[in-house]
């Protein structure tokens, strides 16, 4: 099954109270900028998640840049837009997919099996003149029952252990300069955890801004086993989410993200730090 929706399904369903359109749009470099642009224009009846005040969780000393969020809190905020486990849900941003696949993952996290991804960004969807509102839809409030699965999540410590485990691949989403430790503009310490194989997770987009199909996912993860475990991490536990969504449309089963990522792995002094 794919975790895709075209624009076409989308623009047919903007008015069934079943499918509800999350708008999940955030620059990193200025926070105030996804919510601005939602109250300007956004798909009909799409409510709107702030990365950092709904989809992550306060920074402490370990757990990364984006630590995830409140369960209860999460749940609660999803049943106030109108959303349970029986509507289907579509996010949609326009950063190549990093911050609707967070909300993607999350809520399969939190259980909700209907899930999805607009297939092309809200700059797509402008474009082709599909319709817009500024208007900020009032929805009926629906109770949200969470189902944690924890099978889809690891800790610092699952992947600590897992460094020689050669049944376990270690995807790392950053892309490459960062990767091999030859800049780092956000994190404090450059490099990756040892033994992780880099991904950049902008590779699963297709020039026009749309995903790429699951034969080329397969074909670009060909020389991972389709039996292995892989846990998938980035710099913070939100772009490691897009190479988790074209791993599982290319097929893979047992894929996990260390939410904590790269900016979690560095905060203990004994890790090891890889460079090359």
């Amino acid at each position: 099954m794919s975790h895709l929706k075209s624009m076409d399904w989308v623009a047919q369903h903007l008015n069934d109270e079943n499918v509800r359109l999350i708008d999940c749009r955030f620059q990193l470099n200025n926070p105030q900028a996804g919510i601005d642009a939602y109250n300007r224009s956004h798909l009909p009846n799409a409510v709107y998640l702030d990365l950092e005040k709904d989809l992550s969780g306060p920074v402490k000393e370990h757990g990364g840049r984006h630590p995830l969020p409140n369960i209860e809190e999460l749940a609660n905020k999803l049943s106030q837009l109108g959303i349970d486990e029986k509507v289907t849900v579509v996010a949609y941003d326009d950063q190549n997919g990093a911050m609707a696949s967070r909300c993607w993952w999350l809520l399969n996290y939190l259980g909700h099996e209907n899930v999805f991804i607009m297939n092309g960004s809200f700059k797509s969807w402008e474009n082709q003149q599909l319709p817009l509102s500024s208007e900020v839809p009032k929805m009926t409030k629906r109770n949200f029952r969470p189902t944690i699965q924890d099978q889809l999540l690891v800790s610092v410590d699952d992947v600590k252990s897992s460094l020689n485990n050669q049944h376990l691949t270690l995807i790392d989403s950053r892309e490459e300069p960062r990767f091999k430790g030859e800049v780092e503009p956000i994190d404090k310490i450059a490099g990756h955890i040892p033994g992780a194989l880099n991904y950049f997770w902008q590779d699963n987009i297709n020039s026009g801004g749309t995903w790429k199909d699951s034969k080329d996912h397969e074909k670009r993860f060909e020389e991972i086993p389709k039996h292995q475990s892989i846990i998938v991490y980035c710099g913070s536990g939100v772009t490691a989410c897009p190479n988790i969504l074209a791993l599982k449309e290319a097929g893979y089963k047992d894929v996990k993200l260390y939410a904590g990522s790269w900016s979690d792995w560095i905060t203990y002094k004994d890790h090891p730090i890889g460079k090359r």
